[in-house]
């Protein structure tokens, strides 16, 4: 059958946690031992030798020489789609109206609006339903329209693949879909783990100006992630104590992120408090290797993908106790109430002191991130869109 995937944010040269959920579920159902029993049609918003050079590296790790048709393989098409605006809702919902594939795989989001009638046997991948958590971390503009598109993809998608049960039970409770609709596939951790040697970690560190121990978060930056406690709670410690770690917010500005850096200002912590911009993956992990404990405290995740990348590295991890935070972390982090600055603060001190207790996290994340795999995943995605084909 002809399976098509929205790939444009398979492409995006700057990642956060949907677009690596679309590269690593697309790069992983393409290289299923069963990959070539079905052809491949990858939807993308880049002209067509960008796309080919970018689904290359995709495919292998590395990006050709030459941009030619035939580096990919012959069961892979691309359908190459350049637009500005409204790319979904125009150029893919035109394609995919002339020229249908069998099954439509949406990994992140939105099915395009077109008549129910016209549009192909739909699979849908919803990552979490915050926004009716904490609506005020959304833009008002930005709130209505995931409320919309939402509730358009899970009433017109065929299957829905939720990456957390904590995620399958909120689109049951605020859009009405029966549990049938709906399969649990947990995303995983990075799916090429990089290696980097100590020399390599001082330099990278060295480069970004990073010269104390220091706790890390990483993640966009922006009021979900709860980072005006996180920076309150360490704070908090340093007014009572000596302590010889900074702090580390790695991660791309999000929406209302200045007022975290006025926050640290007013809080006097400006050279202990390090913002980093949009980290590429080949150097994240010296940033995790180095990193004495991983801070996570956020109000709502459909997932939490960067504590499984911790736990990977060996690092120890505090997180919240909401939403898919616990399903995912395990036994191994712990959990704490996010609006509580007082525990944050506390967790923060235990992992800096207790080595014990360190140990002990370090162990059970390694063990942790065993649950979970990229090629269990694909698997279980491509029996979901045979299943809707059927």
């Amino acid at each position: 059958m002809i399976i098509g995937i929205d790939a444009s944010r398979t492409l995006r040269t700057t990642q956060t946690g949907t677009e690596k959920y679309s590269s690593a579920i697309t790069h992983h159902l393409l290289t299923l031992p069963n990959a070539d029993q079905h052809r491949w049609r990858l939807y993308t918003d880049r002209p067509q030798a960008e796309s080919i050079a970018l689904i290359q590296r995709l495919l292998c790790g590395t990006v050709p020489n030459e941009l030619e048709t035939s580096s990919i393989p012959a069961h892979v098409e691309i359908c190459a789609l350049p637009a500005r605006r409204m790319w979904t809702h125009r150029a893919l919902a035109q394609e995919i109206v002339q020229r249908p594939p069998d099954v439509l795989f949406i990994p992140a989001h939105v099915v395009p609006f077109v008549l129910r009638r016209r549009l192909p046997r739909t699979v849908v991948t919803i990552h979490d339903i915050g926004y009716r958590y904490f609506p005020q971390t959304h833009k008002l503009a930005q709130r209505l329209y995931l409320d919309w598109s939402t509730r358009w993809s899970v009433t017109t998608a065929r299957k829905i693949i939720a990456v957390s049960q904590a995620t399958a039970d909120d689109v049951q409770r605020f859009y009405a879909v029966p549990a049938a609709k709906i399969s649990v596939i947990h995303e995983a951790g990075s799916h090429q783990m990089p290696t980097i040697s100590a020399e390599q970690r001082h330099q990278v560190l060295q480069a970004h100006g990073v010269k104390r121990p220091f706790a890390l978060f990483v993640g966009t930056l922006q009021p979900r992630k709860n980072l005006s406690r996180l920076i309150q709670a360490y704070a908090f410690l340093r007014a009572r104590q000596h302590i010889a770690w900074d702090l580390l917010l790695v991660g791309q500005a999000g929406w209302a992120s200045q007022s975290l850096h006025e926050l640290t200002a007013a809080l006097g912590l400006v050279d202990h408090v390090h913002f980093l911009a949009y980290v590429e993956d080949a150097i994240m992990p010296a940033f995790f290797a180095a990193a004495q404990f991983f801070c996570f405290p956020s109000l709502f995740e459909g997932f939490g993908l960067p504590v499984l990348e911790a736990q990977s590295y060996g690092v120890p991890v505090m997180t919240a106790n909401n939403s898919s935070l616990p399903e995912v972390a395990g036994d191994a982090a712990l959990l704490v109430d996010p609006t509580d600055v007082d525990a944050i603060a506390n967790a923060m001190l235990r992992l800096s002191q207790d080595e014990e207790l360190r140990q002990r996290l370090i162990r059970a994340g390694y063990e942790n991130v065993k649950r979970f795999s990229w090629e269990q995943a694909a698997a279980q995605t491509l029996a979901v869109l045979e299943e809707v084909k059927e």
